[in-house]
């Protein structure tokens, strides 16, 4: 009697839970949040397929090691190590990108305090911004495709240095110059920089990404590609359609308008349009002040 009631407890006891304190909670809770994030960013690159050939790979492991087949285990233990490192070579581009995702000054920026003194600067005036959005809506109407990145905090010169170095100020004739068919400079992307045109027929990384609509062509795959290895906004003219499209932070915004367009590219001024509407609210409300003083008078 006293054994089966010694076995009682000892199922119970292995099938009980294990003391658990606030950090150890806090360290699953941490886990759990990395490996869905790992598995969403698997999702979304070619690593979701090749991931599934490691799950396979893994179920024959454990059937030859319940059924004691030795020479398979003795092939996987001698290739577990030339494995990992060719995983480490097939997933590079996706792990690069995922370091630089990590890695970005808006993700990092409410953990770590980075010197935030260039979002104040304005990078474009408005003057600048109202001749891209005529440029790119005269392109757009003449069906002419186009290809403009506007740089932000991170570098494009890399990019930058595959292109014709122009060093100009930003006008609507010169971007639709550039764009026109049959002229030296209208293939490849133009990169703008702080009021200038700096370079133009540059080479863009193309994305990757399974999510894209396979309608889309290279010049939108460029402009998704370089939003995804940098901060930069692009501004994309279908050749075909005529549509207007805006890739951020590896999103593609299609079927854009000249308002919507405008509003986007604002947003590169480093300014809130809610402190700019209060500020110009103030200042009517003051001049109405004074025109009602001066009548009393």
């Amino acid at each position: 009697m006293e054994s089966i009631i010694q076995a009682i407890q000892d199922t119970f006891y292995f099938l009980s839970l294990p003391r658990m304190t606030l950090i150890d909670v806090v360290e699953v809770i941490i886990i759990a949040f990395a490996l869905y994030h790992i598995i969403l960013w698997m999702r979304k690159t070619r690593a979701w397929n090749l991931l599934k050939g490691i799950v396979v790979l893994l179920l024959c492991y454990l059937i030859a090691y319940f059924l004691d087949m030795s020479t398979i285990l003795w092939i996987f233990n001698r290739t577990l190590a030339i494995g990992i490192t060719a995983l480490a070579v097939v997933f590079q581009p996706e792990l690069r990108k995922a370091l630089e995702e990590l890695g970005r000054k808006n993700f990092v920026a409410s953990i770590i305090p980075f010197d935030d003194t260039k979002d104040k600067v304005e990078r474009f005036s408005d003057r600048s911004i109202n001749e891209i959005v005529k440029a790119t809506v005269e392109l757009a109407r003449a069906k002419t495709g186009a290809l403009i990145t506007l740089e932000k905090d991170i570098s494009l010169a890399e990019y930058e240095r595959t292109g014709i170095n122009i060093d100009s100020a930003i006008s609507s004739q010169l971007l639709i110059n550039i764009f026109e068919h049959n002229t030296p400079l209208h293939d490849g992307a133009v990169i703008l920089r702080e009021d200038r045109v700096v370079s133009a027929t540059c080479y863009l990384p193309l994305s990757d990404n399974l999510g894209l609509s396979k309608e889309l062509g290279t010049r939108h795959r460029a402009g998704v590609g370089i939003s995804e290895v940098s901060d930069s906004t692009t501004v994309i003219v279908s050749e075909e359609t005529g549509k207007i499209s805006v890739a951020v932070r590896g999103k593609l915004l299609r079927n854009v308008d000249g308002e919507l367009l405008k509003k986007k590219l604002g947003e590169l001024q480093g300014k809130s349009p809610e402190k700019k509407e209060k500020k110009k609210f103030h200042i009517g409300r003051g001049i109405k002040h004074v025109k009602v003083h001066a009548h009393k008078k």
